[in-house]
């Protein structure tokens, strides 16, 4: 059964992500371009309903005058393709490969270009976002985390013997976990061993994954024992190292990199054939500096190595979290992420001197980490724009967002808000169907999400 997997992994990983981007991007137009718009889609012109996505997106509405309702959650065209192609250069610059965590957006149209930007595959957190990868088209997935449920083990065995260009790599941390897989896979009939990396921990209290080096070598062992599971390499998650710094990061990656060597001295990636390669993953969107510097020491070892990164909300980066903490901060000569998000909401009320509210709220915006930020208004009157100078987003409610006004700052009712959000991982999950507006105004495409 190993020699199987072996083979058929080695096929799989030879594709390059050409082809999977032409296979994701004909799935995403066959599947999405079809699908009727109606209520389910927040913001959404009304007489649009009935129409084709493909067909809206054709019209390219002008965002203020086209019918579009508020709140609506918009996605700036040329934000989107400024980041990917910054991070394409980033990964080739620094020699890595890159499998951008989806589900930062769970967007199948922003797989396929970032496939088409050259990603290895896309990173998935559970088994149910690995099925909507598959669904469209998806050939490479790198599952962050440990997988113990016996029905979705199943399932990912299915997809491995029905399809030998897909490959599938899991975490490990446990000899429990290990037994678990086994016996699923076994009961199962799985025909292809399943690719795992054991995690190594980020320190005590962070995370998943094994604390020692001493208790990751016993993991090892006990997946060379079973026929079912194959290892492939280490991985793990920089962004969960407690008190994180540059200096504790560093130290972390480094015990990453020398646990991939000592387990390569030892021979425990006898499993890999010839033209495959020993994984060493990880890589947040906060602290890939330190990954792309820590990987660039990885020396020399029996195999080549794949060095992947895993960040994903670069794709459209934001206006708090990351803005604050993306490595391009610390190494601005290597170029700048832009902002993408903008949530368009109307002020319903001005019940008081320094006070507004917003029909936009916990439903429609992030607020996991921090607040929206105002950041433009478009004057119900005139439809001028202007900066939102004086006007700071204070609170939100389920459906209002709470604002406090300057003295002397123009605000009416009726009057548009743009605000900025913060993280990108909670912003995605709360719009199904997302419009892409042009730097002119025009809405050119609508992405779909699968949350």
């Amino acid at each position: 059964m190993a020699a199987e997997g072996t083979a058929r992994s080695g096929n799989t990983r030879s594709a390059g992500p050409a082809g999977d981007a032409v296979a994701v991007a004909e799935r995403c137009a066959a599947v999405l371009a079809d699908e009727r718009i109606d209520s389910r889609f927040k913001g959404l012109p009304p007489d649009a309903e009935g129409l084709t996505v493909g067909a809206l997106a054709a019209e390219a509405r002008p965002l203020f005058s086209g019918g579009f309702t508020t709140p609506l959650l918009t996605l700036s065209a040329e934000s989107l393709d400024a980041n990917l192609a910054l991070l394409k250069t980033y990964t080739v610059r620094h020699g890595l490969a890159f499998a951008p965590h989806g589900k930062t957006s769970m967007s199948p149209q922003l797989f396929a270009r970032q496939l088409r930007h050259g990603a290895w595959g896309i990173t998935a957190a559970v088994p149910h976002q690995a099925r909507v990868y598959r669904d469209h088209g998806i050939r490479r997935i790198f599952l962050a985390n440990e997988v113990v449920d016996p029905v979705a083990l199943a399932w990912i065995s299915g997809e491995l013997d029905a399809d030998p260009e897909f490959t599938c790599v899991c975490y490990v941390d446990s000899v429990r976990g290990v037994e678990l897989m086994d016996e699923a896979l076994r009961a199962a009939g799985a025909r292809r061993a399943l690719d795992v990396v054991v995690e190594l921990g980020a320190g005590e209290g962070a995370r998943t994954g094994l604390r020692t080096e001493a208790e990751c070598a016993v993991v090892a062992d006990a997946v060379a024992a079973v026929s079912t599971l194959r290892l492939v390499g280490v991985a793990g998650y920089e962004g969960e190292v407690p008190g994180a710094t540059p200096e504790r990061v560093g130290a972390w990656l480094r015990r990453l990199v020398a646990l991939a060597v000592e387990f390569d001295r030892a021979g425990r990636f006898a499993g890999l054939s010839g033209g495959e390669e020993i994984l060493v993953s990880a890589g947040g969107s906060a602290w890939f500096d330190a990954v792309a510097e820590a990987f660039a020491q990885i020396p020399e070892l029996s195999l080549p190595v794949c060095r992947l990164l895993r960040s994903g909300a670069y794709v459209s980066h934001d206006d708090g979290h990351y803005r604050t903490l993306t490595p391009f901060n610390r190494v601005p000569e290597e170029g700048e992420l832009r902002a993408a998000f903008r949530l368009w909401t109307q002020v319903v009320s001005r019940p008081a001197e320094g006070q507004a509210f917003v029909n936009a709220g916990k439903r429609d915006a992030a607020y996991d980490l921090h607040l929206p930020e105002a950041q433009v208004v478009r004057s119900a009157r005139d439809g001028a724009l202007r900066p939102a100078t004086g006007i700071t987003v204070t609170g939100l409610s389920d459906q209002h967002g709470w604002l406090a006004t300057e003295p002397g700052t123009a605000l009416e009712v009726g009057d548009w808000v743009g605000l900025g959000l913060s993280h990108p991982c909670t912003s995605f999950d709360k719009w199904q169907l997302i419009p892409v507006v042009r730097e002119d105004g025009a809405v050119v495409e609508y992405l779909r999400t699968f949350f």
